[in-house]
């Protein structure tokens, strides 16, 4: 089930990112006095009364011109209309109503997407009288509220979730594996689906999904049922003169949400970019098996270790995600496309791999004989148990005298011996430190 997505949407200046920031907890875009400074979008989840979702700053759509602003505030509401389940519409009181918060008014009235209205920096309660012109927008009763301050935000997100589709239901069974092909225009998404329903699939049905506009593919193949999560249909705007894959983010992050695996494509010509790595991370932190599909590799010049040269590039470029396999394909030629549902399989498989307590607590055991846990101020780690709670991602606590005395380093040591044990490619793991006294193991 995909998370819903809220778009912060607004003109420049009025307080977006400072929002943001204030629900997702945590400073993420950055925030200052000068309109256009939030250059890429920006997501992150949040939760609000025990249920979570995936916020989006809008800021990066933003030209830089102010020439431009009234078409830059289009194409931001169309965005938001297009792929948000709830919109947050932010105004400034200070400045009051402007053209172009009437222009993007106009838009989000004829949308049938619920569409909050969030007045910003009325700072104080008897400034709420600064709200009542923006009623004239036509969007309902106009919600006061002061980002920088935290003022009335629970209000306002008492209503971004009241606002979520209550009916979205994933048409998927429970032995299917779900597939997400992402990746930036023009990097063969769509030639790759295609190579991979040609080969001698059974096509089983194409019903539509939670994603808008996007077609779900259930195909056979080799006795296993899957999932193909469209996300190459991205329809080009017209007189749109930003570059496409701005508008790609959220369509990719729901498709990732509904995923088991995520093929990550990217151009043999070109490498990874920043765009990339930004969904790729959100696929990491989402617990998601990983697959990295360099495709156009037949327009390659290459040797004996070419292949080798780019999979260390890679691996520099995204050294979060050193576990990922990565394929070499050509979805023109067929080149080693038979080999990815088998390798999806493969990831998915590990995904979904338990370790017998007995045999993982041996593992640590023998690794923290090889190199001892870290000790702080005379107190040295003691690791009395390990478990494994979960699955997709692999999740395992550790339960130790002192949480505070694991460094992320040992940490990271521990997880290269449960990969080196037991596997785990091409999915994250999850590790949790909690305290627990001697007497109570």
């Amino acid at each position: 089930m995909s998370k819903p997505i809220v778009a912060i949407v607004g003109r420049p200046n009025v307080g977006k990112s400072t929002l943001f920031n204030q629900i997702g907890k945590k400073r993420v875009s950055i925030v200052e006095d000068i309109p256009g400074v939030t250059r890429d979008r920006i997501y992150l989840d949040a939760e609000w009364l025990n249920t979570e979702f995936t916020m989006i700053d809008t800021g990066g759509i933003e030209l830089e011109t102010t020439d431009h602003i009234l078409t830059s505030m289009r194409h931001q509401a169309n965005l938001a209309i297009e792929e948000a389940d709830v919109v947050v519409f932010v105004v400034d009181a200070k400045t009051g109503m402007t053209a172009a918060d009437e222009e993007v008014a106009h838009i989000l009235r004829t949308s049938k997407k619920p569409v909050l209205l969030a007045v910003n920096k009325v700072d104080s309660p008897n400034k709420e009288n600064e709200i009542y012109e923006f009623y004239n927008l036509g969007l309902g009763d106009p919600i006061p509220i002061s980002a920088s301050n935290a003022l009335n935000l629970g209000d306002l997100l008492d209503q971004v979730v009241e606002n979520f589709p209550k009916d979205a239901v994933d048409e998927k069974e429970a032995d299917e594996i779900s597939i997400a092909v992402i990746g930036r225009p023009n990097v063969g998404k769509s030639s790759l689906v295609n190579a991979l329903l040609g080969q001698e699939r059974v096509i089983v049905s194409n019903i539509p999904g939670t994603t808008r506009d996007a077609i779900d593919t259930h195909f056979v193949k080799d006795d296993t049922k899957f999932i193909l999560i469209d996300t190459a249909g991205m329809r080009r705007k017209a007189k749109i003169d930003l570059p496409i894959e701005r508008y790609s983010v959220m369509r990719s992050l729901r498709a990732v949400d509904r995923s088991d695996v995520v093929l990550m494509v990217i151009n043999a010509d070109e490498g990874i970019t920043e765009q990339d790595k930004k969904i790729a991370g959100y696929a990491h932190e989402a617990g998601k098996g990983i697959v990295i599909v360099v495709n156009k590799w037949d327009l390659v010049e290459k040797d004996d270790k070419t292949s080798l040269r780019f999979t260390e590039d890679l691996r520099d470029e995204i050294g979060f995600m050193q576990y990922a396999p990565v394929l070499y394909t050509s979805a023109l030629t067929k080149q080693r496309v038979h080999r990815v549902t088998d390798l999806v399989k493969y990831v998915a498989e590990q995904q979904a791999m338990r370790i017998q307590t007995s045999v993982l607590n041996q593992v640590i055991t023998d690794a923290t004989a090889i190199n001892p846990p870290p000790s702080h101020k005379g107190k040295r780690l003691k690791i009395y148990f390990t478990t494994q709670a979960d699955i997709k991602p692999p999740t395992f606590i550790f339960f130790v005298n002192e949480p505070e005395i694991m460094h992320f380093s040992y940490l990271r040591f521990l997880e290269n011996k449960l990969r080196e044990s037991f596997g785990f490619e091409g999915t994250p793991l999850k590790l949790i430190v909690r305290g627990r006294k001697e007497e109570e193991v």
